[in-house]
C-alpha cells in the first residue's frame, strides 16, 4: 500500500478568483482537508463547489489531531493543509504537523497561492531581496517594546502582522524603538474591496490611522535602518566606550562597545590609544 500526500494549499486572503484551478483541484481530490477553522473554511469549500470533508487543526489541537492524521497518511490517503486565508504555517498552525509527516518519510507538496506577506511587500516599495518577517509582535505591552528595541538597528526590510484592536499601540512603539521618521508602508484589507496601502513615516501613518482606520487585517512594511558607519564615533558611542574603559582593559572595551554600537572594534581601539596619549 502507497503512502499518502500531504499538500499545504493556499487558499484566497480576500479575493476568491485568486484561489487558483489547482488548489481546487487538489482539495476535490484528497481524502480530508485540516482546516484551521472548519467553519470558515466551509464558506470557501462552498462557494467552490468542494465537498471533501473537514477536520479541525488549530494551535490548541495540533499535536493530537497530528498523530490521527498521520495514521491516515501512513495508510495511503492523501490530506491538505489549509488555513483560514493565505498560506499555511506563515503566522498560521501547522509546523509540528509538517515535521512530523516528513519525520517519517510522507510527502509534502506545496499548491502555491495567496500570501499576505508577499503581497505587502511586493507593493511596499522597500527592498525585498533580503527582509526579516516578524509574524504577530507579542501581546503584552513590555515584551512587544523588547522585540522593537532589539529591531531598531536591523537594515534589513521588516515585515509584521497586527489585529486592528492592537495596530495603533504597536505602531505607537514603532515610533519610540525605530523614531517617527522611518518611512513605512501599511496595508489593510489585501485584495478586499477596501484595499488600501499607505505610505508615510510612521508618525505620519500613527495620525492616519488614529481617526476611525483601526477596522481590518493588517500588514506593516518597515524600511530598514540605515547601515552604520563603523568608523564615525557618536557622542553616544564614546560615552559608552569610556564608562566601560573604567572596567576592562582598552581592548575588550572596544570589543564590548562594538558589539553594543556596531562602530568599528579597531575605530574604537585607535581612539582608546589617542584618548591614552592625551
Amino acid at each position: 500500500m502507497s503512502i499518502g500526500v500531504l499538500y499545504v494549499v493556499a487558499t484566497p486572503i480576500g479575493n476568491l478568483q485568486d484561489f487558483s484551478p489547482r488548489a481546487q483541484s487538489v482539495l476535490r481530490q484528497v481524502d480530508l482537508i485540516a482546516a484551521e477553522d472548519t467553519r470558515h473554511s466551509r464558506h470557501l469549500l462552498k462557494h467552490f463547489g468542494i465537498t471533501t470533508a473537514c477536520q479541525s487543526l488549530h494551535e490548541h489541537n495540533e499535536r493530537q489531531q497530528s498523530s490521527v492524521l498521520l495514521q491516515r497518511l501512513q495508510l495511503g490517503e492523501d490530506i491538505a493543509l489549509i488555513s483560514d486565508a493565505g498560506t499555511p504555517l506563515i503566522s498560521d498552525p501547522g509546523c509540528y504537523l509538517i515535521q512530523s509527516a516528513l519525520a517519517v518519510q510522507i510527502r509534502v507538496v506545496a499548491i502555491a497561492g495567496p500570501s499576505a506577506l508577499i503581497s505587502a511587500l511586493s507593493v511596499a516599495g522597500f527592498r525585498a531581496d533580503r527582509f526579516v518577517f516578524e509574524g504577530f509582535l507579542p501581546a503584552k505591552a513590555l515584551a512587544r517594546r523588547q522585540r522593537l528595541d532589539s529591531l531598531a538597528h536591523e537594515t534589513r526590510t521588516l515585515v509584521f502582522y497586527e489585529a486592528p484592536h492592537r495596530v495603533l499601540d504597536s505602531l505607537n512603539e514603532m515610533v519610540q524603538s525605530f523614531g517617527q521618521e522611518r518611512e513605512a508602508v501599511l496595508v489593510k484589507e489585501l485584495s478586499k474591496v477596501f484595499e488600501t496601502v499607505y505610505r508615510d513615516s510612521l508618525g505620519g501613518i500613527v495620525k492616519w490611522l488614529g481617526v476611525g482606520r483601526q477596522k481590518g487585517e493588517f500588514v506593516l512594511v518597515v524600511q530598514g535602518a540605515p547601515p552604520p558607519d563603523n568608523n564615525v564615533l557618536t557622542p553616544e558611542v564614546k560615552r559608552i566606550f569610556q564608562l566601560l574603559g573604567k572596567e576592562l582593559p582598552l581592548k575588550k572595551a572596544a570589543k564590548l562597545t562594538s558589539e553594543i554600537t556596531g562602530v568599528s572594534k579597531n575605530s574604537l581601539y585607535a581612539f582608546g590609544l589617542e584618548q591614552k596619549k592625551l
